[in-house]
Protein backbone atom coordinates (compact mmCIF):
# COMPACT_ATOMS: atom_id res chain seq x y z
CA UNK A 1 0.00 0.00 0.00
CA UNK A 2 2.80 2.45 1.03
CA UNK A 3 4.69 1.47 -2.35
CA UNK A 4 1.17 1.99 -4.14
CA UNK A 5 0.81 5.63 -2.05
CA UNK A 6 4.54 6.82 -3.71
CA UNK A 7 3.85 5.81 -7.20
CA UNK A 8 0.52 8.11 -7.38
CA UNK A 9 2.46 10.88 -5.41
CA UNK A 10 5.03 10.52 -7.59
CA UNK A 11 2.63 10.53 -10.89
CA UNK A 12 0.30 13.83 -9.40
CA UNK A 13 3.80 15.39 -8.92
CA UNK A 14 5.12 15.14 -12.25
CA UNK A 15 1.84 16.23 -13.61
CA UNK A 16 1.29 19.47 -11.69
CA UNK A 17 5.09 20.39 -13.04
CA UNK A 18 4.21 19.35 -16.13
CA UNK A 19 1.14 21.41 -16.13
CA UNK A 20 3.08 24.73 -13.98
CA UNK A 21 6.49 24.66 -16.39
CA UNK A 22 4.40 26.11 -19.44
CA UNK A 23 2.53 28.68 -17.62
CA UNK A 24 5.83 29.82 -15.85
CA UNK A 25 7.14 30.35 -19.24
CA UNK A 26 4.48 31.61 -20.56
CA UNK A 27 4.71 34.74 -17.48
CA UNK A 28 8.08 34.92 -18.20
CA UNK A 29 7.41 36.03 -22.00
CA UNK A 30 4.45 38.26 -20.90
CA UNK A 31 7.03 40.26 -19.06
CA UNK A 32 8.46 40.87 -22.31
CA UNK A 33 7.73 43.95 -24.14
CA UNK A 34 8.80 47.22 -26.37
CA UNK A 35 8.45 48.82 -23.38
CA UNK A 36 9.87 46.81 -20.73
CA UNK A 37 12.66 44.87 -22.94
CA UNK A 38 15.18 43.34 -20.32
CA UNK A 39 15.21 42.44 -16.60
CA UNK A 40 12.43 40.01 -17.37
CA UNK A 41 13.81 36.42 -17.95
CA UNK A 42 16.92 34.48 -16.36
CA UNK A 43 20.07 34.26 -18.52
CA UNK A 44 20.00 32.12 -21.91
CA UNK A 45 22.20 31.85 -25.09
CA UNK A 46 20.72 33.58 -27.77
CA UNK A 47 20.32 32.03 -31.37
CA UNK A 48 20.01 35.32 -33.02
CA UNK A 49 21.97 38.41 -32.95
CA UNK A 50 21.21 42.28 -34.65
CA UNK A 51 23.51 44.98 -34.74
CA UNK A 52 22.52 48.33 -35.39
CA UNK A 53 25.39 50.85 -36.48
CA UNK A 54 25.33 54.35 -35.92
CA UNK A 55 28.26 56.46 -36.77
CA UNK A 56 30.43 58.86 -35.21
CA UNK A 57 28.72 60.12 -31.65
CA UNK A 58 31.14 59.60 -28.30
CA UNK A 59 30.12 58.33 -25.26
CA UNK A 60 28.99 62.30 -24.47
CA UNK A 61 25.64 60.98 -26.42
CA UNK A 62 24.57 59.22 -23.08
CA UNK A 63 22.80 62.00 -21.06
CA UNK A 64 22.63 64.12 -24.37
CA UNK A 65 18.72 65.68 -24.22
CA UNK A 66 18.81 65.13 -28.24
CA UNK A 67 18.71 61.37 -27.78
CA UNK A 68 15.57 60.67 -25.42
CA UNK A 69 15.20 57.65 -26.97
CA UNK A 70 18.84 55.91 -27.32
CA UNK A 71 19.08 56.79 -23.52
CA UNK A 72 15.78 55.70 -22.40
CA UNK A 73 17.25 51.73 -23.60
CA UNK A 74 20.83 52.56 -22.03
CA UNK A 75 18.66 52.95 -18.79
CA UNK A 76 16.05 49.99 -19.42
CA UNK A 77 18.87 47.57 -20.13
CA UNK A 78 22.15 47.43 -20.65
CA UNK A 79 25.55 49.73 -21.41
CA UNK A 80 29.20 49.27 -21.28
CA UNK A 81 30.98 52.57 -20.37
CA UNK A 82 34.47 51.65 -21.37
CA UNK A 83 33.97 50.39 -24.71
CA UNK A 84 36.78 51.69 -27.77
CA UNK A 85 35.94 52.00 -31.51
CA UNK A 86 39.82 50.33 -33.06
CA UNK A 87 40.25 53.76 -35.23
CA UNK A 88 39.65 56.37 -37.93
CA UNK A 89 37.81 56.76 -40.09
CA UNK A 90 34.54 54.77 -40.65
CA UNK A 91 35.25 52.03 -43.23
CA UNK A 92 38.60 50.08 -41.34
CA UNK A 93 35.70 49.95 -37.70
CA UNK A 94 33.10 47.99 -40.26
CA UNK A 95 35.96 45.57 -41.25
CA UNK A 96 37.66 44.64 -37.97
CA UNK A 97 33.98 44.27 -36.71
CA UNK A 98 32.96 41.74 -38.80
CA UNK A 99 36.42 40.18 -39.95
CA UNK A 100 38.28 40.61 -36.78
CA UNK A 101 41.50 43.21 -38.66
CA UNK A 102 40.71 46.41 -40.24
CA UNK A 103 42.88 44.32 -43.28
CA UNK A 104 45.26 47.23 -43.70
CA UNK A 105 42.51 49.82 -44.59
CA UNK A 106 42.55 53.06 -42.98
CA UNK A 107 40.17 55.02 -45.64
CA UNK A 108 37.02 54.82 -46.74
CA UNK A 109 37.22 54.22 -50.22
CA UNK A 110 34.86 52.15 -52.06
CA UNK A 111 34.62 48.52 -52.82
CA UNK A 112 36.44 48.77 -55.92
CA UNK A 113 39.47 49.60 -53.85
CA UNK A 114 39.52 47.06 -51.60
CA UNK A 115 38.56 43.84 -52.43
CA UNK A 116 38.47 41.41 -49.56
CA UNK A 117 38.81 37.66 -49.71
CA UNK A 118 39.36 36.77 -46.31
CA UNK A 119 36.90 35.11 -43.76
CA UNK A 120 34.03 37.29 -42.10
CA UNK A 121 31.50 36.79 -39.91
CA UNK A 122 29.12 36.32 -43.09
CA UNK A 123 31.34 34.05 -44.70
CA UNK A 124 31.39 32.18 -41.08
CA UNK A 125 27.43 31.98 -41.56
CA UNK A 126 27.42 30.74 -45.21
CA UNK A 127 23.81 32.20 -46.32
CA UNK A 128 22.43 32.61 -42.80
CA UNK A 129 23.03 36.12 -42.21
CA UNK A 130 21.27 39.07 -43.83
CA UNK A 131 22.63 43.13 -44.03
CA UNK A 132 19.75 45.60 -43.80
CA UNK A 133 21.26 49.39 -45.50
CA UNK A 134 19.07 52.35 -45.50
CA UNK A 135 18.75 54.13 -48.63
CA UNK A 136 20.53 51.24 -50.74
CA UNK A 137 19.41 51.61 -54.39
CA UNK A 138 20.26 47.78 -55.47
CA UNK A 139 20.97 44.64 -53.31
CA UNK A 140 25.02 44.52 -52.51
CA UNK A 141 25.10 47.86 -54.21
CA UNK A 142 29.21 48.70 -53.97
CA UNK A 143 28.61 52.12 -54.96
CA UNK A 144 27.82 54.80 -52.55
CA UNK A 145 25.27 57.60 -53.90
CA UNK A 146 22.58 59.86 -52.12
CA UNK A 147 22.14 59.13 -48.51
CA UNK A 148 23.63 55.17 -48.96
CA UNK A 149 27.30 54.84 -48.02
CA UNK A 150 29.06 51.62 -49.30
CA UNK A 151 31.54 52.45 -46.37
CA UNK A 152 28.62 51.50 -43.61
CA UNK A 153 28.02 48.39 -45.57
CA UNK A 154 30.90 46.30 -45.01
CA UNK A 155 29.44 42.84 -46.63
CA UNK A 156 29.89 44.69 -49.90
CA UNK A 157 33.76 44.61 -49.88
CA UNK A 158 34.07 40.88 -49.59
CA UNK A 159 34.74 38.75 -53.16
CA UNK A 160 33.55 35.58 -51.32
CA UNK A 161 29.90 36.08 -50.27
CA UNK A 162 27.84 34.30 -53.17
CA UNK A 163 24.49 35.21 -50.99
CA UNK A 164 25.28 39.03 -50.68
CA UNK A 165 22.46 39.45 -53.66
CA UNK A 166 20.39 37.50 -51.84
CA UNK A 167 20.96 38.74 -48.13
CA UNK A 168 22.32 42.83 -48.25
CA UNK A 169 19.21 44.08 -48.96
CA UNK A 170 17.67 47.50 -48.67
CA UNK A 171 16.29 48.61 -45.48
CA UNK A 172 12.30 47.49 -45.39
CA UNK A 173 9.39 46.86 -43.28
CA UNK A 174 8.92 44.46 -42.13
CA UNK A 175 11.85 43.10 -40.80
CA UNK A 176 12.85 39.62 -40.98
CA UNK A 177 14.99 38.18 -38.14
CA UNK A 178 15.16 34.73 -38.99
CA UNK A 179 18.70 34.68 -39.92
CA UNK A 180 21.45 33.88 -37.05
CA UNK A 181 22.77 37.52 -37.85
CA UNK A 182 21.55 40.81 -38.40
CA UNK A 183 23.36 44.06 -39.35
CA UNK A 184 21.61 46.74 -39.83
CA UNK A 185 22.77 50.40 -41.08
CA UNK A 186 20.87 53.47 -41.70
CA UNK A 187 21.92 55.77 -43.97
CA UNK A 188 24.31 58.84 -43.46
CA UNK A 189 21.09 60.90 -41.50
CA UNK A 190 19.39 58.50 -39.97
CA UNK A 191 22.51 57.04 -38.20
CA UNK A 192 23.76 60.68 -36.99
CA UNK A 193 26.47 61.17 -39.06
CA UNK A 194 24.89 63.69 -41.73
CA UNK A 195 22.22 64.85 -39.46
CA UNK A 196 21.48 65.90 -36.00
CA UNK A 197 21.70 63.12 -32.94
CA UNK A 198 18.01 63.70 -32.73
CA UNK A 199 17.57 62.39 -35.99
CA UNK A 200 19.08 58.98 -35.23
CA UNK A 201 17.79 58.84 -32.14
CA UNK A 202 14.19 59.31 -33.95
CA UNK A 203 15.16 56.39 -36.24
CA UNK A 204 15.82 54.11 -33.92
CA UNK A 205 12.36 55.03 -31.45
CA UNK A 206 10.69 53.93 -34.84
CA UNK A 207 12.72 50.79 -35.68
CA UNK A 208 13.69 49.25 -31.98
CA UNK A 209 10.08 48.60 -31.20
CA UNK A 210 10.04 46.98 -34.15
CA UNK A 211 13.11 44.20 -32.85
CA UNK A 212 12.14 44.04 -29.75
CA UNK A 213 8.34 42.84 -31.22
CA UNK A 214 9.68 40.33 -32.89
CA UNK A 215 8.80 36.40 -32.40
CA UNK A 216 12.89 36.31 -31.92
CA UNK A 217 12.92 38.63 -28.81
CA UNK A 218 9.71 37.82 -27.46
CA UNK A 219 10.74 34.15 -27.42
CA UNK A 220 13.97 35.33 -25.43
CA UNK A 221 16.41 34.48 -28.34
CA UNK A 222 17.77 37.57 -29.59
CA UNK A 223 20.60 39.41 -28.53
CA UNK A 224 20.46 43.44 -29.79
CA UNK A 225 23.34 45.45 -29.84
CA UNK A 226 23.11 49.26 -30.57
CA UNK A 227 26.62 50.48 -30.96
CA UNK A 228 28.43 53.62 -33.21
CA UNK A 229 31.48 52.82 -35.48
CA UNK A 230 34.01 55.60 -34.12
CA UNK A 231 33.46 58.66 -32.03
CA UNK A 232 34.00 61.95 -33.16
CA UNK A 233 37.90 62.23 -33.48
CA UNK A 234 39.14 61.87 -30.36
CA UNK A 235 42.55 60.08 -29.95
CA UNK A 236 40.39 57.79 -27.16
CA UNK A 237 37.46 56.85 -29.51
CA UNK A 238 35.43 55.79 -26.34
CA UNK A 239 31.70 55.12 -27.41
CA UNK A 240 28.04 53.64 -26.09
CA UNK A 241 27.83 50.40 -26.48
CA UNK A 242 24.10 48.89 -25.27
CA UNK A 243 23.24 45.84 -24.90
CA UNK A 244 19.32 44.34 -24.71
CA UNK A 245 17.89 40.91 -24.11
CA UNK A 246 15.32 39.55 -21.89
CA UNK A 247 17.77 38.17 -19.63
CA UNK A 248 20.04 41.41 -19.28
CA UNK A 249 19.25 43.35 -15.88
CA UNK A 250 17.64 46.66 -16.04
CA UNK A 251 20.03 49.44 -16.19
CA UNK A 252 22.82 47.51 -15.63
CA UNK A 253 26.69 49.86 -16.17
CA UNK A 254 29.56 47.49 -17.11
CA UNK A 255 33.00 48.99 -16.94
CA UNK A 256 35.00 45.89 -18.48
CA UNK A 257 37.12 47.60 -21.58
CA UNK A 258 35.35 46.24 -24.49
CA UNK A 259 36.54 46.82 -28.14
CA UNK A 260 34.88 47.04 -31.35
CA UNK A 261 36.56 42.84 -31.31
CA UNK A 262 34.66 42.31 -28.09
CA UNK A 263 31.41 42.29 -29.86
CA UNK A 264 32.18 40.12 -32.63
CA UNK A 265 34.11 37.52 -30.15
CA UNK A 266 30.48 37.74 -28.60
CA UNK A 267 28.81 37.00 -31.23
CA UNK A 268 31.28 34.49 -32.58
CA UNK A 269 30.97 32.97 -29.59
CA UNK A 270 26.50 32.86 -29.28
CA UNK A 271 26.50 31.77 -32.77
CA UNK A 272 28.98 28.88 -32.07
CA UNK A 273 31.39 30.31 -34.71
CA UNK A 274 35.48 30.02 -34.53
CA UNK A 275 37.06 33.84 -33.38
CA UNK A 276 38.42 35.56 -36.36
CA UNK A 277 41.32 37.93 -35.70
CA UNK A 278 41.68 40.04 -32.80
CA UNK A 279 38.58 38.50 -31.11
CA UNK A 280 40.00 36.03 -29.95
CA UNK A 281 42.02 37.94 -27.65
CA UNK A 282 38.99 40.30 -26.79
CA UNK A 283 37.18 40.62 -23.66
CA UNK A 284 33.82 38.57 -24.02
CA UNK A 285 30.55 40.78 -23.32
CA UNK A 286 28.39 37.33 -22.67
CA UNK A 287 29.10 37.33 -18.90
CA UNK A 288 29.13 40.68 -17.64
CA UNK A 289 25.78 41.16 -19.18
CA UNK A 290 24.18 38.00 -18.37
CA UNK A 291 23.62 36.44 -21.92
Amino acid sequence: MNLLRRSLTSLFVTAMVALLLPVASSSAAAKISPSSPCGATVASSPSHVVWIMLENEGYSVIGSPQAPYLNSMAKSCGLATNDDATSHPSLPNYIALTSGSAQGISDDAEPSSHPLNVPSIFSQLKSNWRAYAESMPSACDRVTSGTYAARHNPAVYYTNLPSCRHNDVALTKPLNLSAAFTMITPNICSDMHNCPVSSGDAWLKKFVPQILASPQYRTGSLALFITFDENTQSSTNQIPTIVVAPSVPRGLHVGTHFTHYSLLKTTETLLHLPYLGGARSASSMIQPFHL
